[in-house]
Formats: C-alpha cells, sequence, structure tokens
C-alpha cells in the first residue's frame, strides 16, 4: 500500500530530489516520502507564515518547507547535532533561502525556554524522548489556533506493544512517548489527530482560548444580567400590583357608597395617588429601558 501510494508522489524540486537522495545514502533521517505530501499539502491549505521546526538535521524538511509555504515564510528552526549545523547552512546558502531561515544552534530544550514571541505551525522533529518535556514551552509559543505537527510517534508500531515487550533500550522513549500522545489527545487546550502518515503524525490544534475565554465572559454577563432582571421583576410585580389594587379598591367602594360624598373625595384622592405613583414608576421603567440603549444622557 505504501510503495503503491509513494509511486503516484509527483516528487520535489530537483536540488530537494538530490538532498534526499544524498541524505539517504549517507543515512541522515529526513521525513519520509508519505510526510513530505502531507506537509506539502497541509502547507497549502493553512498558508502558516511563521513556522518553528525542532530539529533542522541537514536542512531537507526546513527547505521543503520554504519550498511549498508561502513566499513570505519565516522558519525558526533547532538543531543541536554539532555535525549537521554546517551541513544545514550550507544546503540553506545553496538553495537561497539563507533569508528566510533562523537557525538556532544547542539544546532544545534551553532554547525554547528562552524563544519568545508565537508561530502558526510548529513542527516536532527530534528526540522523540523529550517532546513530553518540550510540550509546555511549544504549547506557550503556539498561536491560538497554530498547529502543531509531531512526526514518528507510533515507533514502527512499538507504541501498541507492552511496556514489557519493547526492547530495555527503547522503554524510556516508549513510555515518554505514550505520556505525550496521551497529553495531547486529553489536553483541553488541544484539538489532536492521530495520523497513520509515514511513522505516525499527530496534529494538534491550539484553541482559541481569547475566543473562549471571552464567550465564558459574555455568558456570565449574561447570566448577571438574567438574574438581575429576574429580581427586578419580582419587585416591579409587587411594586405595580400594590396601586392597581388600591385603584380596583377605592373603585369598588366609590360604586357601593355612590350617595357618601365624603368616601367618594378620599376614594379618588387615593385613586390619583396611586395612579400617579403608577405613572412615575413605568416613565422610570422606560427611562431605565432609554438608558440601556443609549437613547438618554445623563447630565
Amino acid at each position: 500500500m505504501r510503495t503503491y501510494i509513494n509511486s503516484l508522489d509527483m516528487g520535489n524540486t530537483p536540488f530537494l530530489q538530490e538532498l534526499e537522495t544524498k541524505a539517504l545514502a549517507d543515512r541522515v533521517p529526513i521525513i519520509r516520502r508519505e510526510m513530505q505530501s502531507f506537509i506539502k499539502m497541509f502547507l497549502a491549505v493553512n498558508r502558516p507564515k511563521r513556522i518553528l521546526e525542532v530539529g533542522t538535521a541537514i536542512g531537507f524538511s526546513t527547505l521543503l518547507m520554504c519550498e511549498y509555504g508561502t513566499k513570505d515564510l519565516e522558519i525558526v528552526t533547532i538543531e543541536n547535532y554539532e555535525k549537521r549545523i554546517p551541513i544545514a547552512k550550507a544546503n540553506f546558502k545553496e538553495a537561497g533561502r539563507e533569508s528566510q531561515i533562523t537557525l538556532l544552534e544547542g539544546d532544545a530544550g534551553q532554547i525554547l525556554k528562552e524563544l519568545d514571541g508565537s508561530f502558526d505551525m510548529i513542527f516536532m522533529d527530534a528526540a522523540k524522548g523529550q517532546y513530553i518535556n518540550w510540550l509546555p514551552d511549544v504549547m506557550r509559543l503556539m498561536k491560538n489556533g497554530g498547529v502543531l505537527i509531531s512526526d514518528n510517534v507510533l515507533q514502527e508500531g512499538d507504541i501498541i506493544e507492552s511496556h514489557y515487550a519493547v526492547t530495555r533500550r527503547n522503554r524510556t522513549i516508549h513510555k515518554r512517548m505514550r505520556e505525550y500522545l496521551y497529553e495531547l489527545t486529553h489536553n483541553e487546550n488541544l484539538t489532536t489527530a492521530v495520523l497513520p502518515v509515514g511513522d505516525g503524525v499527530t496534529v494538534s490544534v491550539k484553541k482559541e482560548q481569547q475566543e473562549k475565554e471571552r464567550l465564558q465572559v459574555a455568558f456570565e454577563e449574561a447570566d448577571s444580567a438574567n438574574k438581575a432582571k429576574t429580581e427586578f421583576m419580582n419587585r416591579m410585580s409587587h411594586d405595580i400590583r400594590t396601586p392597581i389594587n388600591g385603584i380596583q379598591g377605592c373603585v369598588d367602594i366609590a360604586d357601593r357608597y355612590p350617595d357618601d360624598l365624603e368616601l367618594q373625595q378620599e376614594a379618588r384622592t387615593k385613586i390619583r395617588t396611586a395612579s400617579g405613583y403608577l405613572l412615575n414608576l413605568v416613565n422610570d421603567v422606560l427611562d431605565m429601558n432609554k438608558l440601556e440603549s443609549g437613547n438618554i444622557q445623563l447630565e
């Protein structure tokens, strides 16, 4: 299946083809053909402007992203292996991509802690056992809505095996990768898919925290407003019913004693007072609505 899928691939530029051939001959690990196709597709759809790559090697994947990304794409890439750093620099220069690429030399864990700014996409392809340790800083550097792509997460299928079925020297990486996959798929700030592409890849999207927080604030404000309105209406119900009941009572008394002029006068006075109170109450409510809608100004 993999051979057939790879046979459909249209390949890369001559420079990248030559670089890939040399890397394979020198046994330098680079991203597989399936992963190359996936990244090219992702770049075409997502069109990131700023990418952080953890694990430069000789710069093949860096140059692949430069070639198939946007013209104004900026890539920051980290490499710790001293023997490969000058080769990567030479490849960047030969490809004419030096202005797009910033190569940071040293331990990725330390560099990530000190790095600031934010990235649209982060590509993890370095020491697999360190992914879980780097994740907090990686998430800090991701933009809201940014994407984290982690390569080689299935370890040639070993990831599904029991801890004791894995060779002793690979058990630490096996354990940490399982922890990493669990964290990616269960972190409330990420939406993650684990895909059987190449040796396994995860695609994690950082949720829009600002939007989430804004919606939460809006919900709390709406809930508070609803509670205030309920309380207001409960009070208004009492304040409105009281003068209305008084008016109705006075009318009933006036009807019952039509010949008692003194009682009639007293009823009219009370009706006038109650109706005046009710009118003032209605005017206050209307003014409050105008104030909320911005149609009235306070002096």
